[in-house]
């Protein structure tokens, strides 16, 4: 590979992952924190025998934006012994106050600094990510300067305990303002609005030279974090977050959106110009809008979460050392946020129908990998196959899958659009459709959006849903930038009309399309206080609804599959994980809703995948775990953590596979009989990794 393609931290990177019998950083230069004398005690040990794989790159707009909504995930990827580096793209400097909201008086002798401010602001969270790692958050690390592919510097923190987990601070000047039209800021530089965007350097920080950034740059700057790192699994914040429809203001942080979009620029050129490299996933994550929602995290978990906030916030006031402070006393007042450590929650791919069986005996499944559609198939000798990436980039997290009368499969995505100029970002739906059973599928079919430019609700449409009709006619539903539910009905031609209004409000989660036993399709997106269901009175009657089902509030993500005469609900209790489900029969009317059931442990969050007598989802843990039917409302869990949703079919015969998206960017596999009881499932990749 030529020199120039591996720039970034060549010099300053590799050296420092050399480590000695005694697991000591092996570095020749640098500063050190101010803890770095104390050493480090209390250490957590790795999770024994763990089997997650795989390398995972995050990055965030801010300072903290991690913490309040990307973890458990983070910390429990910290403590699984992943490698796992974290790059913040703007210093955080905000008014230059390290000052808790609502009641702490202002220090004259502490005037405004932003300097300062950004370097308290790393100060804590390199004592929040030590403590997640080490259980000790005075563990030291080494502070070093490193250049950028984007031709200025960043800095680079070491965890000398645990040096396989990095931080990368690019230190660009934020907007300072959640939605305010600041022309200084990543939505001004990517709108066009400045030439370049400027650096805004901590204090302590051992970057000393100023630069900036023009657009290419900064997208050159970030693609070379991931060549560097090369991870199987990227995180990110969420692109089109929406906007508020009575305000106009967004529902997430300026910074936040137009962070990921450049997030998203970066991850699309390192796809293309990078071939030697492992594939990779993406995960969104949901931002300002969690403190809307219900709880998604039971107690536990989100005081153990709001720990690490009250660590970062420098709540207890201990002295490390750093004339800036020890970290950030915004967060001092409320460690909580607005109601955004309770939950986590995924912006995209949370979506259970990406495993389906086409004709008898075989089974697809579908991912996004490197910007691309990946497919796997077993053949009815049980061998997989893949992954095989459909032609064509730019597909967005998650995918759902429809099954035709002859046993094609129809797979459906969204897709974006990065074009030269800020007005050509667009996100629409896509299908590809296989042109005979059990054979390669055809180019990919654009079915547009209902959104009329990106502009108005920056292209906050949910993944799609698709239900088939007897002649094999796909009608797919959307929720759009409004939060209604929209509808697009294939015609003979194979040609789809324009998206139709179908009503509703406040619709949080992807729509979930299903047809009962009756040949009755069901349609159900759940609201920030219940469930909303669209249903047919007999299967060649037009779709009614939308009907309150009167179920309570969930912690968004739905799952729904055939059960009986009706359809079964699965969702997730608030404040608790515990899985429920309930039983939705339609007729002339309303729908009929049964008593609520209840399954599997009592936390855990997401979606979960259920076939047969088999529930599947994240445990408290956040591995992949599994609970029968019938059995002792208990998780049976695994030692593997995953990106997205899993996926569950029921077989011939009754037995049941489940599918997951490693960290590693592999679909594993488990297999279960028919017995309720059995022994707990073995997770196994579905395919041989890429050659």
């Amino acid at each position: 590979m030529p020199v120039s393609r591996r720039r970034f931290l060549l010099a300053a990177v590799l050296p420092m992952l050399t480590l000695g019998a005694t697991g000591v950083l092996a570095v020749a230069s640098g500063q050190q924190t101010s803890a770095e004398a104390t050493g480090a005690r209390g250490t957590l040990p790795v999770l024994p025998a763990s089997t997650t794989a795989g390398t995972v790159v995050q990055i965030v707009a801010h300072p903290d934006d991690d913490l309040f909504f990307m973890n458990p995930d983070l910390s429990r990827s910290l403590t699984s012994g992943t490698r796992v580096t974290t790059a913040y793209l703007t210093s955080g400097e905000a008014d230059g106050r390290n000052e808790a909201r609502g009641g702490e008086a202002k220090d004259p002798e502490q005037p405004a600094d932003r300097t300062h401010y950004a370097e308290a602001r790393q100060n804590g969270i390199r004592s929040a990510y030590a403590q997640m790692a080490t259980g000790d958050r005075t563990s030291p690390w080494k502070r070093t300067v490193i250049p950028t592919a984007g031709g200025g510097e960043a800095e680079l923190d070491v965890l000398v305990a645990r040096p396989e987990i990095h931080l990368v601070w690019l230190q660009l000047r934020e907007a300072r303002s959640p939605s305010g039209k600041n022309p200084d800021s990543l939505r001004g530089l990517w709108n066009g609005d400045i030439p370049a965007l400027e650096a805004q350097l901590a204090s302590g920080t051992p970057v000393k030279q100023p630069f900036t950034y023009t657009k290419d740059q900064a997208i050159q700057a970030i693609s070379g974090v991931l060549e560097q790192y090369r991870p199987t699994t990227i995180r990110m914040q969420d692109p089109t977050p929406g906007r508020y429809e009575h305000t106009g203001k967004y529902t997430d942080h300026q910074d936040h959106m137009y962070g990921a979009r450049f997030v998203q620029a970066a991850t699309a050129a390192y796809a293309e110009r990078v071939t030697d490299r492992p594939r990779f996933s993406v995960q969104n994550y949901l931002g300002y809008h969690n403190g809307a929602l219900p709880h998604s995290l039971d107690p536990q978990t989100a005081e153990t979460k709001t720990g690490y906030l009250r660590t970062y916030a420098w709540q207890d006031r201990a002295d490390c050392g750093s004339p800036s402070g020890c970290g950030d006393r915004k967060v001092a007042g409320s460690p909580t946020g607005r109601n955004w450590a309770q939950s986590l929650r995924y912006a995209r791919a949370d979506t259970t129908s990406w495993l389906t069986e086409g004709t008898p005996g075989r089974l697809w499944a579908f991912t996004a990998l490197d910007g691309r559609m990946a497919v796997w198939n077993r053949d009815r000798a049980g061998a997989w196959t893949g992954p095989a990436l459909l032609p064509g980039t730019g597909i967005d997290p998650g995918a759902s899958t429809a099954r035709l009368p002859d046993g094609r499969i129809a797979v459906l995505a969204t897709r974006t659009t990065l074009g030269p100029g800020p007005a050509d970002y667009r996100r629409e739906v896509v299908l590809a459709v296989q042109t005979v059973p059990d054979g390669p599928f055809a180019a990919w079919q654009s079915l547009g959006t209902p959104e009329t430019g990106d502009e108005p609700g920056t292209s906050a449409i949910s993944a799609p849903a698709a239900a088939v009709d007897p002649a094999g006619r796909l009608t797919v539903y959307l929720r759009d930038t409004r939060r209604t539910l929209r509808a697009s009905v294939q015609q003979p031609s194979g040609g789809f009309t324009d998206w139709q209004r179908l009503g509703g409000e406040d619709l949080q989660s992807d729509p979930v399309a299903v047809v009962d036993a009756a040949g009755r399709r069901h349609v159900y997106a759940t609201t920030a206080q219940s469930v909303l269901a669209w249903t047919q009175p007999s299967p060649d009657a037009p779709l009614a609804g939308p009907f309150p089902t009167a179920l309570p509030a969930t912690t968004v993500p739905l799952t729904a599959i055939p059960d009986g005469a009706g359809v079964r609900l699965w969702f997730r209790r608030p404040d608790s994980g515990v899985v429920r489900s309930a039983l939705v029969t339609a007729g002339s009317g309303a729908p009929q809703v049964s008593a609520l059931a209840e399954a599997g442990g009592r936390a855990g969050y997401g979606a979960v995948g259920v076939a047969g007598r088999l529930v599947t989802g994240r445990a408290d843990s956040g591995t992949i775990a599994a609970a029968p039917l019938g059995g002792p409302p208990a998780w049976t869990e695994s030692r593997m953590l995953y990106a997205g949703a899993p996926a569950a079919v029921q077989e011939a015969g009754g037995g049941v596979t489940t599918a997951v998206l490693g960290l590693d960017a592999r679909i594993h596999i488990a297999t279960a009989g028919p017995a309720v009881i059995g022994p707990a499932p073995v997770w196994r990749p579905a395919a041989p990794p890429k050659a």
